[in-house]
């Protein structure tokens, strides 16, 4: 198999800063789609927000994190086996979640995949809200409970507490929202599956060894349908709006800018 140097590879191999396709326009009158994420950007700048949906310039992509892709699908796999007998996982039991199992769906696969995902058209301002989930899981009550799986490497143990980790518990929310918008009796509590990978092990051995954590967060979905109208309007306006003051993106764009403006001096 021929391996790869991660610099091994052009930029403009896999991003185009500039599209025309997913590109917001004002006359038409079909949906758009708002993905989770890009209620995200929205929330945090806006004006990136606009240029990404109404201008086809998205920022940057980070580089993908294959390990946590693996980590994620290792751990569906293990889910899947659960979810086909009808059993509870043994991290719910460690963790005192009690009368749980993994949620079976004919859905699932397409709730899990980023390029579908649940749906549900908000018809105030046909933005179709999408949004693709790790898994679902099912208690005693009947309620759905979302979960999602994250992966890191730290000393310490993983919280929640972190400043920008906001953006994982609106992913939740947006979530929980999405299935109860689709009909569906949803617990406002979900869980982060989250795995630590060990650094203090005595050797490698070809394998990475982690601690996993299962940590429980009440979602809040009442800032939701509020924000719709405002990037809808963000969306139809002719002029951007102003840059987010703790915007690292532009920031840069400013600095440029003004470089390239001294330059011409």
């Amino acid at each position: 198999m021929q391996r790869v140097s991660c610099y091994d590879f052009n930029m403009s191999d896999f991003y185009n800063p500039r599209r025309t396709r997913n590109v917001f326009d004002p006359k038409s009158e079909e949906y758009f789609k708002a993905s989770r994420s890009k209620i995200d950007l929205f929330i945090n700048c806006p004006l990136c927000y606009y240029l990404d949906a109404r201008l086809g310039v998205a920022r940057p992509p980070g580089f993908p994190f294959s390990l946590n892709s693996a980590v994620d699908t290792l751990l569906k796999k293990e889910f899947d086996i659960l979810r086909e007998k009808k059993r509870p996982h043994p991290l719910m039991h460690a963790f005192g979640v009690k009368d749980v199992i993994p949620f079976a769906h004919e859905d699932m696969d397409i709730w899990r995949s980023n390029f579908k995902g649940i749906t549900y058209l908000d018809k105030k301002t046909n933005l179709l809200i999408t949004g693709a989930v790790d898994d679902v899981w099912i208690n005693e009550k009947g309620e759905l409970i979302i979960v999602d799986y994250k992966s890191t490497s730290k000393e310490e143990k993983v919280t929640l507490d972190k400043e920008w980790q906001i953006g994982y518990k609106r992913q939740m929310e947006v979530y929980q929202w999405l299935f109860r918008k689709n009909g569906f009796n949803v617990s406002s509590t979900g869980y982060f599956v989250y795995c630590n990978g060990k650094t203090d092990v005595a050797s490698f051995d070809a394998k990475l060894e982690f601690d996993i954590d299962l940590i429980p967060y009440t979602g809040n979905t009442d800032w939701i349908e509020p924000i719709l109208p405002k990037m809808k309007a963000c969306l139809m306006s002719e002029k951007p709006p102003k840059p987010e003051a703790g915007c690292d993106y532009c920031r840069y764009r400013k600095a440029a800018r003004d470089v390239q403006e001294e330059k011409k001096k």
